[in-house]
């Protein structure tokens, strides 16, 4: 057996493990799914080439299929550098807003991604008194209140006043998020902050800039790095989709 071979399978053996994973972990969303596709191709593949089946293929079709892959895998790479670019961001002090965007809440409150965000939100606000936050976050179908009312009762727990916390709950996605905070905003030159997990700083900016705000820095708030595979790599079609709309 080759060692291409031998690779392709382990790739694929590792995607399958990864994906159910991410699967059982109950992210609230469906993404586990490309992690079993990418294992299927990379088993596939190694199918064909210990049975020398993709040797029957055309050659013309081989090479536009190389060609393909090489470029995604170019554009990939390119991609989570400008994501990676976000690690890290930090705001100046004594913003006008901090924007809050939102993630999956539970019965029993904010999902382990959202806290993240939280705690990096109610440490800011501590250390700068006169900065207002915008929590954000519509109700999903899989969640039993909208994500901006667990998000303000998570801070406010966590010892921010409540007449510093403005609730918009209608947003269903990041572009929404943006938007509808925009609005609740002074002004859209007034100085505010995306507050978000560290591999979704470059795509939340990137809208918010996109939206009109002309005054905006990210808190990048950390992650699991277990999930950083999973995310990044959601990260990237995110950003490919959000191009392709013209939201970026």
């Amino acid at each position: 057996m080759s060692i291409s071979v031998i690779l392709f399978m382990i790739i694929g053996v590792l995607c399958t493990l990864y994906g159910v994973m991410i699967l059982l972990i109950h992210s609230g969303t469906a993404f586990y799914a490309v992690w079993f596709a990418l294992a299927a191709f990379f088993l596939v593949l190694a199918f064909l080439v210990h049975s020398h089946s993709i040797e029957k293929i055309p050659k013309m079709l081989r090479t536009v299929l190389l060609i393909a892959i090489c470029a995604g895998a170019l554009m990939l790479a390119v991609c989570e550098g400008f994501v990676l670019r976000g690690f890290g961001s930090r705001a100046p002090a004594n913003l006008d807003y901090l924007i809050v965007l939102g993630a999956q809440v539970r019965e029993d409150g904010p999902s382990v991604v959202l806290k993240y965000r939280l705690d990096a939100a109610a440490q800011y606000l501590k250390e700068n008194n006169s900065t207002v936050c915008i929590v954000t976050g519509g109700q999903g179908p899989n969640e039993p209140f909208p994500e901006g009312q667990g998000m303000k009762e998570y801070l406010v727990k966590a010892g921010i006043p409540a007449d510093r916390i403005l609730v918009e709950d209608q947003a269903s996605n990041t572009v929404e998020n943006i938007r509808y905070s925009k609005a609740l905003m002074s002004s859209p030159d007034a100085s505010a902050a995306i507050v978000t997990n560290d591999f979704h700083v470059t795509r939340g900016l990137a809208l918010a800039r996109k939206q009109g705000l002309t005054n905006v820095y990210a808190v990048a708030a950390p992650s699991n790095p277990l999930y950083y595979p999973n995310n990044m790599l959601r990260e990237f079609f995110g950003l490919t989709k959000d191009f392709l709309k013209g939201n970026i």
